[in-house]
Order: structure tokens, then sequence, then C-alpha cells
């Protein structure tokens, strides 16, 4: 099957407008799903009562596992949708679930209130996040990517991952800023849920920037062509299974070291290190800053030494980097743990920035939507959703604060395997994306699908 990508360049202008209209939309997504880390441990009080602080945090950590096992089934869903109606209506749509659930969350009787009914309904409204979340960020990324030059996509796509660590960055500061201007009894009261609550006028926002987005080139050329698949998820078992193992197996490291880093980095500085909640927050304040403002330097490098040199910095830097970090943040030091912060951090953003134009690059545009959001959301589901719940048990069974850096090494070995059984992408004209010279024929004729 051809590829009908254009290969007319897009306007500087009309490029500017789709990377922050973009960029907007998923920083409004991402910061609604990362205040229920950096609120983890006064979810935990409030909805999970128990004797025991760490049962009560494990029960706060799988409520946050569980929501994203609804992430694959919300990539289905949005993947196919995107391939077949197009990106900009489904990104529309997907902002407009979240900024809802985001705001229940704020509405929500505690377990003081409502009994066992308060952990049962935010375990729903979290379910309904991760569905979300599963069309967002691959089809934010394809959107921008397919009106990128083909030289600049690593540079442009970073403004993606920037949104991303800076809407964890603001959940981060609204967090701390709650947890110093509040007294506990008050931020226990009321205060928690504020934050949440401020999801529906940002909300708003995001769905009016995207409503008036442009379909991207790529897409409008597919129904010019009348090539629109009629059955993308079919079509992308079929002919892209190899390839969405390999990518998954590098975006596991992606998925481990983002959530790690952003979610659980709180919690364990905390934990490990006798933080407290405010210092905490601090800490992963200034690292998630430091992180959206090195995005776009690592972007230009990626596009220099490509995709594939770029994995394997990655894997480096977090394989022989967590444990010291790890030894940083428990050590009790503010500056110290802040080192351990930005060297944990620093893999994280060089995964996440490669990752963005992989999940293009990899899949054609006929189903690049589809394939792209289950690759990424089956790892992020695997390997990320369970990234707090995982170190948090490593920690309690074995009594080593250690241990969740041995299991992030295991990952970053199979994700630069996998990442490396990749063919160098970041050259490629996109509208050649994952297309084989010979490709291997559907049983079913593409147009006969239905």
């Amino acid at each position: 099957m051809t590829d009908t990508t254009p290969s007319t360049p897009v306007e500087p202008k009309t490029l500017r407008r789709v990377v922050i209209a973009a960029s907007v939309g998923n920083f409004v997504e991402w910061f609604d799903f990362a205040l229920y880390g950096f609120f983890a441990t006064l979810i935990a009080e409030l909805f999970f009562p128990s004797e025991s602080a760490g049962t009560a945090l494990l029960k706060t950590f799988a409520v946050f596992a569980v929501a994203f096992a609804f992430r694959p089934l919300g990539g289905v869903f949005f993947g196919q949708l995107g391939d077949r109606i197009g990106r900009k209506r489904t990104l529309a749509l997907t902002i407009f679930i979240m900024a809802g659930a985001t705001t229940l969350i704020g509405l929500l009787p505690t377990y003081a209130t409502a009994g066992i009914w308060a952990p049962l309904l935010l375990t729903v409204i979290r379910c309904a996040q991760g569905f979300s979340a599963g069309g967002e960020y691959a089809g934010a990324c394809a959107y921008v990517m397919e009106h990128c030059p083909d030289d600049k996509r690593g540079r442009l796509g970073s403004y993606v991952p920037v949104s991303t660590f800076l809407a964890f960055a603001s959940a981060a500061m609204i967090a701390y800023l709650f947890n110093t201007a509040l007294s506990a009894e008050a931020l226990a009261a009321w205060g928690w849920r504020v934050p949440f609550i401020i999801a529906a006028p940002l909300g708003l926002i995001g769905f009016y920037l995207r409503l008036r987005l442009d379909e991207t080139p790529a897409f409008q050329a597919l129904e010019d062509n009348h090539q629109v698949p009629h059955s993308p998820l079919r079509e992308t078992l079929h002919l892209q299974g190899r390839s969405m193992c390999k990518l998954g197996a590098f975006i596991s490291l992606t998925a481990l070291a983002f959530y790690t880093f952003t979610t659980y980095f709180s919690t364990y500085l905390q934990q490990a290190g006798g933080f407290s909640r405010a210092a905490a927050l601090l800490i992963s304040l200034i690292t998630l800053f430091a992180a959206a403002a090195a995005c776009p330097l690592i972007g230009i490098v990626t596009d220099r030494i490509g995709r594939r040199a770029t994995m394997c910095i990655a894997a480096g830097v977090l394989a022989v980097g967590v444990y010291p970090a790890l030894m940083m943040a428990g050590s009790g030091v503010f500056a110290m743990a802040l080192l351990g912060s930005l060297l944990l951090g620093l893999g994280a953003v060089i995964c996440n920035v490669v990752t963005a134009p992989l999940l293009s690059e990899v899949f054609p545009t006929r189903t690049r939507y589809t394939a792209s959001a289950i690759t990424y959301n089956m790892a992020y589901t695997i390997f990320g959703g369970t990234a707090p719940f995982v170190a948090t048990w490593l920690i309690n069974t074995t009594g080593n604060n250690m241990a969740p850096a041995v299991y992030l090494i295991v990952i970053a070995i199979m994700g630069l395997v996998g990442g490396l059984s990749l063919p160098e992408t970041s050259k490629i004209a996109l509208g050649k994306a994952g297309i084989s010279p010979t490709p291997v024929p559907l049983a079913v004729p593409i147009t006969d699908l239905r």
C-alpha cells in the first residue's frame, strides 16, 4: 500500500501554531493526570485509611496502576478513531473526557463521609482518566510529526514531551504551594480539592484550541485519495505487529523511567530520605522544570546523531545512573537529593524525547494513530502505571531502599535490545515510514475490510 503523505513543506507560521496547540492540549491532559501522583500520600490518608501507612500507600498506587489498565483500551478506541475520522477531532475528545474526570475527583466524598464508596468511585474515575490518556500522547505526537520537515522531527517533536514535563512540574508546583500555604487540617479538609477542580476551565481552553486546529496534511491526503482504512486495528496487527513489539520494548524503559522520575520519586524522597512532603515536592518541581528545558536540546541532538544512538545513550544513562541517583535521594541532604533527581531525570528526558518521533517514524500514515497508541499505552500500562506500586512493593518486601534500581537496570537492558532491533528512522520521509519494500498481502483486501 503506497502512502500518500504529501511532501509540500508546511509554512513556519502554521507549524508554530500546530506545535503550540498540540502542546497546550497535551499540557492540560497530563496536568490533570499528574495531580493524583503528587497528592498520593494525602489521598492514601483520605481514601484508604489504614493502621499501616505503607499499606494505605500501596492501595493508592494500586488505583494508580488500575487506571493504566484502561490506557490500552483507550489506545485501541481512540487510535482507530484517529485513523478513521482524523487526528484533530479525536484529540479534542480525549481532553474533554480527561478534564471532566479530573473535576469529578475534586468533588468526591472521602472515606470518612462515604465509606467504601469513596475509594470505589475514585477507582472508576481514575479508569476514565486512563481511558482518555490512551488516546492522547501518541495522537499529539502524530499530529505534530505529520506537519514537520523530515530533518526537524526530533527538535519540533520535543515540544510534546516539554509540555508533558511542564504539566507534571505545574502539578508539583500546585501541590507544593498548597502544602506550604495551608495547614495539614485545611489541606485535608478542602485544600486538596482545588487543584482537581481547576481542571474544568483548563479543559475548556484545551478543547477550544483543538477544535480550531486544521487536520494534518498526511491524513487529509488519505481522505482525498480514499485510502482511509476501514479496519485500522486489523490492518495494524497484521502488518505492524513485529514493529510494535520492538518499539514497545524500548518504550517500556521510557515508561518506567518517566513514572519513576515524575510520580514515584517524590514519595521515595519522603520514605527513604526522610524529607517532608513540601521538601520532596520542591525537589521534584525543580527537576521537572529542568527536564522541560532540556527537551529541545535533546531533540536537536537526536536529529543530528540519529534515533539508535540516542536510544543507546538513554539506556546507558539510566542503567549507570539509577543506583547513585537513589543513593543520593536517600541521603536526607537536600542538595544531594536534588542532584540524584537531576541524574535520574536526564535519562527520562532522553528516553521521552526520542520516543516522540519514533512513534510516528516506525508506522505508516494509514494506521499510525492505532499502532502508536497501542504500542505506547501497552508499554506504559505494564511498566509505567505499575512503577510506583512495584517500587514500593520491592522496598517493603526486601527492606532495601535500593531494590527499585535493580528493576530499572533490567528494563534498561531490555529496552536497549528492542530499540536497536529497529532501523534508523531519523532521516526517512514520513510518507515512507513503516512500509516494507515487499509488503505482505492481507488475506482480505484492504478495500474489502468493513
